[in-house]
């Protein structure tokens, strides 16, 4: 019964279907300063006010609603935009809507210093891409810049050039397979099949 809710709540997700190599426009999240804010919580990422709204589509419209200076980012995200985030970005609770907010825009991954352990697990389980850079604050990016991801390689480009920016870490083969399959029950229904 369960497995069956998730799997139709995650129909309403979009997924991603170049895993590997992602490209878009870059979203800094930073403060006034210029500086990436670090510790944004699932709280200010999705505030607690909206968790009674279940249908994903509509979740995207709460992104950052909590988060000074980015109250109006659902009115300025597209559909395959990149996040760059600061450090134990994800903090706080579990709640799989900080993770679905992002989707239901159709953000194509988030780069980020850091990401808290349990929104880390939550992104990587429903097929969302997070990419660890440390190091990424200081390489001058702004909003609206363009790089391409390769999770394979780690290396983030200019794709202008083609001039590496800086290379992250690469996903697992793991992280990789559940993004490729979609979504974790996917990606376990086919290790099912195989035996």
């Amino acid at each position: 019964m369960i497995v069956q809710k998730i799997n139709i709540i995650l129909k309403g997700l979009r997924i991603m279907p170049n895993y590997s190599h992602i490209r878009g426009r870059l979203w800094v999240i930073g403060n006034t300063e210029g500086n990436l804010i670090d510790d944004v919580d699932t709280d200010q990422i999705y505030h607690n006010a909206h968790l009674a709204e279940t249908n994903i589509e509509e979740m995207g419209k709460y992104a950052l609603g909590n988060l000074e200076g980015w109250r109006d980012f659902p009115q300025k995200a597209a559909a395959g935009d990149i996040l760059v985030v600061g450090r134990n970005f994800g903090a706080g609770s579990s709640r799989q809507q900080a993770v679905d907010c992002f989707r239901s825009l159709g953000i194509a991954c988030i780069i980020g210093e850091s990401f808290a352990p349990i929104y880390k697990r939550n992104a990587i389980n429903s097929g969302f891409s997070l990419v660890s850079c440390p190091g990424i604050g200081k390489t001058g990016l702004k909003n609206k810049d363009e790089v391409e991801v390769n999770s394979e390689t780690g290396e983030i480009l200019n794709p202008a050039n083609g001039a590496l920016i800086i290379r992250a870490q690469a996903f697992s083969r793991v992280q990789l397979d559940i993004l490729q399959k979609g979504h974790l029950f996917a990606y376990g229904k086919k290790l099912e099949e195989k035996k």
